[in-house]
C-alpha cells in the first residue's frame, strides 16, 4: 500500500501559523512536491525543476492571458464567399484538468461564411489559445465553434477534434491506442448533408481519420 504523503516541516509551520501557502513561492511549493515524493530536491539532477517546471506551466496555460475574440477581430475581411472553408490537421496539445496530464491530436474546423472570412492563420491560432488552458476535450471543442460564431455569425461552423490522453494511457486503464473524438456542429452542419461534406473531405487521403 503507498505511504501517505506528509507536509514537509516548512510547509506543516506556515499551516499551523494560519498563514497557509500563501507566503510560498511557485517553485517552492514543486520543491514541496518532489519532497513529499520521496525525492531529494537538492540533489543536482533536481536543483533547477522547480524553475523549469515553473516555466513550462507557465507556457503550458499562457491561453488564460490571451482574448480569443481579439486575436479574430484582427483578421476579418469581408467577402462575397458562401462555400465551405476547411483548415484540418490543425495540431493541438493541451493539459486534462482532471489530472494536468497532456493530451493531444488533431482538430479540424470549417465553417460557410455569409459575408466575412477569417484569416486562415488566426484559426490554428485560436486553437492554440483555448488549448493552452486546463481543459476536458468537450470544452475545447465547444469554445472553438462558439468563438468562430460570435466573430463573423456564419452560416454554421463544424468543429471535430480527434485526441489521445495520457490520463488513460499513463495511469488508470492504461490503453495506449484508444483515442476520443468530440464535434461540436452549429447552424447548417447540423444538417446531415453539410455535416457528411465535412467530415468526408476531412477523411480525404494524406491526413488523419476521424
Amino acid at each position: 500500500m503507498a505511504q501517505p504523503i506528509v507536509a514537509s516541516k516548512p510547509v506543516r509551520r506556515a499551516v499551523e501559523a494560519g498563514d497557509g501557502l500563501s507566503t510560498f513561492t511557485t517553485q517552492e511549493m514543486y520543491r514541496e512536491i518532489l519532497s513529499r515524493l520521496g525525492e531529494d530536491p537538492d540533489r543536482e539532477g533536481l536543483r533547477l525543476t522547480p524553475e523549469r517546471v515553473e516555466k513550462a506551466m507557465a507556457f503550458l496555460a499562457k491561453g488564460y492571458d490571451e482574448d480569443p475574440a481579439r486575436i479574430l477581430r484582427g483578421a476579418l475581411f469581408e467577402e462575397d464567399y458562401d462555400e465551405m472553408v476547411i483548415v484540418k490537421d490543425i495540431e493541438m496539445f493541451s493539459l486534462c484538468e482532471h489530472h494536468m496530464l497532456p493530451f493531444f491530436g488533431k482538430v479540424h474546423v470549417a465553417y460557410i461564411p455569409k459575408g466575412k472570412v477569417i484569416g486562415l492563420s488566426k484559426i490554428p491560432r485560436l486553437v492554440e489559445v483555448f488549448a493552452r488552458r486546463l481543459q476536458v476535450q468537450e470544452r475545447l471543442t465547444r469554445q472553438i465553434a462558439d468563438s468562430i460564431q460570435e466573430a463573423i455569425a456564419p452560416q454554421g461552423v463544424g468543429v471535430v477534434i480527434e485526441a489521445r490522453h495520457l490520463c488513460m494511457m499513463m495511469r488508470g486503464i492504461e490503453k495506449q491506442h484508444s483515442s476520443t473524438v468530440t464535434s461540436a456542429m452549429q447552424g447548417c452542419f447540423r444538417q446531415k448533408e453539410t455535416r457528411l461534406e465535412f467530415l468526408s473531405l476531412v477523411r480525404q487521403p494524406g491526413t488523419g481519420t476521424v
